[in-house]
Order: structure tokens, then sequence, then C-alpha cells
């Protein structure tokens, strides 16, 4: 891939082969910021995982960077209260499966309660596509609709390895102090680390860099944890 001017010129501005302490990766990541526009910052770290290991969960970051996610509930009519009152944006059953059929996608996330899921599962085409599903691992599939609805509000947030054994995860804006960034940063490595495979080997995590959005990469000089 070809990069402008300005991404050139971002590269002479540090060592690319150098790895950097988290706090110093995060201020370097923000002084490289050259586009009008407030970008996210992406953590990426390739993993080292065996053909049977994944993972796959949610947190929710000391400091929030996002808006407010729009949370859509289905659930059984008697449990819509429920939901709203929770502060889900919309609720309900049939009327909401028959919009999603017909592609309407207008939220952030979706929730369900488990006796629902045999007519949302049918809903793959859309949702599944948009990342929107719900799941039992990431707690969208659940009875206590109050406390889903209240942290995915608060920003928390899916990650998951892909195919490769990569993690791309949003930690920040450019606009956020760089502490509260490395914050969120080292929280989510710690989170990692607690969710490392039984059986991974060492040299479980490859690499860690930081990023902005139109920006290059900054290493992070990572310290597995036994």
């Amino acid at each position: 891939m070809k990069h402008g001017k300005k991404y050139q010129d971002s590269l002479k501005k540090y060592d690319v082969s150098k790895k950097y302490e988290v706090a110093e990766a995060c201020k370097l990541v923000k002084d490289l910021h050259y586009v009008k526009f407030d970008e996210t910052i992406e953590l990426s770290i390739s993993l080292r995982l065996a053909k049977n290991q994944t993972v796959r969960d949610t947190l929710v970051f000391p400091h929030q960077f996002a808006g407010e996610k729009k949370v859509l509930v289905f659930c059984k009519d008697e449990r819509v209260k429920e939901a709203l009152d929770a502060g889900a944006a919309y609720a309900g059953s049939t009327e909401y499966i028959e919009k999603v059929k017909g592609g309407w996608t207008e939220f952030d996330v979706a929730v369900a309660t488990p006796d629902m899921m045999k007519d949302v599962g049918r809903l793959g085409m859309v949702l599944g596509r948009k990342g929107l599903m719900p799941n039992p691992k990431t707690g969208t599939v659940t009875n206590d609709i109050a406390n889903a609805v209240s942290e995915l509000k608060k920003g928390r947030t899916e990650y998951r390895a892909d195919k490769g054994g990569v993690v791309h995860i949003a930690v920040g804006k450019v606009s956020m102090d760089e502490k509260n960034t490395a914050e969120n940063v080292n929280a989510f490595l710690a989170e990692l680390n607690r969710k490392k495979p039984s059986d991974a080997k060492a040299g479980f995590v490859r690499s860690v860099s930081l990023s902005s959005s139109m920006g290059p990469g900054v290493w992070i000089d990572y310290k597995e944890e036994a």
C-alpha cells in the first residue's frame, strides 16, 4: 500500500524499529497525528494460538471514548418495559425481528433473552454480516437484561482474535489525554493475559503495536506475565 507524503514524513519523527513503553507509545501516536479529524487509536496484538485455541470476550475500559451505544433488546412483550427502563433504545419481539429482516440496523448492539434466540437466530444474514448477532459468550444472550444494557451503555467492548491470531481493538481517540489512553491499553493487556489459554506456550504474545486510524504503527515493549 502506497502512503502519502504526510504519512511518510511522520515515519521520520521516530525510530520505527524501536519498542516503546506504553505511556511513551501513546504520547508518540498522539504527536504523529496529522489529519484534521479525531482519529481512533487502535491496539493490534499478534498472538501465538494453536488451532484449537481462541481468545474472545468483552471488557469495559476505565476511560470511555465512544458515543453512547443504541441497544436493541429482543425480548417477550412482558419484559419490554424492563429493557426500556434499563436504558435500551429499542425493545420488543416480533415487530423488531420483522424490521431487521427488512434490513433495519439502526442500533449499535443487540441483546436477546434466551427464549428469543430461536427467532433471532434466523436473522443471521443481517445480524451476522454486521457483527450484531447476540452471543452468550459476549454476554448479549442473557436473562439479566438490566445488567447487560447497563454495561453496554457504559461502553462494554467485544474483542476476539481473527483467523490469523490477531486482535484489533480501539482503545481511545487522539483527542484523549494520553494518560487515559495508556490506562486503557494497560487494562486490555492485563485482560488479555487473564484470558490466555491454560495450555498456551511461552511467547503467547508475539507483538503489540499502537496506531491511529491513518497514522503509522508504534511497537510496544510488552513483557509477558508468567
